[in-house]
């Protein structure tokens, strides 16, 4: 009972150390790169045989002599080898942690060879035919107790006389199986669960790298507000958007319906992610294309709404405020569909454009929008904005809401309309104070000059 006792204690301590060995060979990204870079299975196979023959050597050297046979942890090595490398890395692992056996003698020397280096073949054609055969831990646990036996059967068939291999046998047996089986079932999840989790990291870095294109792409889509656009001598306008993710469903839209109107729209899917930026980009031009193809604004909205209804199988909605600007005229002509009140300043005077608003577009069908109407003057300016600005939050959970908004347009009648822009986020900034942001923050604003 004590041999048996010391045995499992000593081979516990040898598996232990190589566990701990293949658990920073498992994470390591340099192995994992260079493997990456020379492309070549059979060079994959070599290295994985020398570090599964390495295995092999040092559990020889740390195994228990009993009566001139090294018991040890050495067939782990082998078989690890087979399952990464397959026949290839289980045969030279086995070669090397056979011969070393052979040079340290003993009177179960030759069978070793012979039952180490099948085991690393066997282990690698099994891996090769059906490598989730042994990813699995039972199955793992069968395959090593069967290769652990096949051993043991080997060490009897081949050592002389048979009365002391069967002596040898019947005292390591449950010790020698139990351990190996063991340590190879937790050696391939400890390898299995390193590669799993590598490639989670490679994937969410794809996905990253893909959010960042996305995120250029749909910036893409916007107009870009410039000096030169739109480009004329009575129109002062600026915009803004910044996502909550790296893509989000906010958008803005500044077109010319003809060259003496022009379009101002803002929008706001519900969601976030992916799935509203699709839903945006569908959406933004559906609108331009009903304006263009509707003289009255109201039908025009009505048309996008049927138009995005019919191809809504996600169930979003988007909730948009649309103006058409006469630039002779400076009748400005609006419709909103759900979307907060924007802010005008007439006169000097800031306050919210409060009527009553329409259903979100994609909601229902057959949506009757109302048309509303104002006449801007020289020096007049409407603000446009999504409830992100409305509803940033800080560290106490309040809301920067619409009066700290409304406060933002002070001497508004005296600054740019970028200017005014720029002013709101760094109050919205300063209101949160570095809180995360949980929605997207979109603004337009445009002043007849």
């Amino acid at each position: 009972m004590s041999e048996m006792y010391t045995l499992f204690s000593k081979m516990i301590g040898t598996l232990a150390v190589i566990l701990i060995i293949a658990a920073f060979f498992g994470s390591s990204d340099i192995i994992s790169k260079w493997m990456n870079k020379q492309n070549s299975r059979w060079k994959y196979a070599i290295f994985s045989g020398i570090i599964g023959g390495a295995f092999g050597i040092y559990g020889n050297i740390a195994g228990f002599d009993l009566r001139g046979a090294v018991i040890s942890v050495r067939d782990i090595g082998p078989m690890l080898a087979g399952f990464l490398g397959g026949p290839v890395g289980g045969l030279i692992a086995g070669l090397i942690a056979g011969i070393h056996r052979l040079t340290m003698g003993g009177i179960t020397a030759q069978a070793c060879v012979v039952a180490t280096c099948c085991i690393g073949l066997m282990c690698g054609f099994i891996s090769k035919i059906k490598h989730e055969s042994i990813i699995k831990p039972y199955r793992a646990l069968i395959i090593s107790t069967l290769m652990e036996a096949f051993h043991l059967c080997v060490v009897l068939i081949m050592v002389k006389p048979f009365e002391t291999a069967f002596s040898i046998v019947t005292q390591i047996a449950v010790p020698f199986i139990v351990v190996n089986a063991l340590g190879f079932v937790m050696m391939t999840s400890i390898m299995s669960y390193t590669e799993r989790q590598r490639n989670i990291v490679l994937e969410r870095n794809r996905l990253q790298s893909e959010l960042e294109v996305a995120n250029v792409i749909q910036h893409s889509l916007l107009p870009n507000i410039t000096e030169e656009y739109p480009g004329r001598s009575e129109l002062d306008v600026s915009a803004s958007m910044e996502a909550a993710k790296e893509v989000g469903g906010d958008f803005y839209d500044v077109f010319f319906v003809d060259k003496d109107r022009i379009a101002f729209v803002i929008g706001d899917v519900s969601g976030k992610g992916i799935p509203a930026a699709l839903f945006m980009a569908n959406s933004k031009n559906t609108l331009q294309n009903a304006i263009r193809n509707n003289e009255k604004l109201s039908f025009a909205v009505e048309a996008a709404n049927n138009t995005l209804c019919a191809g809504n199988e996600a169930d979003m909605f988007v909730t948009i405020w649309v103006g058409i600007l006469d630039l002779v005229s400076g009748e400005l002509t609006y419709v909103c569909g759900g979307h907060n009140p924007p802010i005008t300043v007439i006169n000097g005077e800031a306050e919210y454009l409060k009527t009553k608003g329409g259903f979100v577009l994609a909601g229902l069908e057959g949506i009757a929008y109302k048309e509303n109407s104002i006449t801007l003057n020289k020096g007049d300016m409407v603000y446009l904005y999504t409830d992100g600005v409305t509803e940033a939050t800080n560290n106490k959970l309040e809301l920067f809401g619409e009066e700290r908004l409304l406060k933002c347009f002070d001497n508004a009648d005296s600054i740019s309309s970028n200017e005014l822009v720029k002013k709101v986020k760094e109050s919205v900034d300063g209101f949160v104070d570095g809180q995360d942001q949980f929605d997207d923050m979109t603004m337009l604003c445009f002043r007849l000059k």
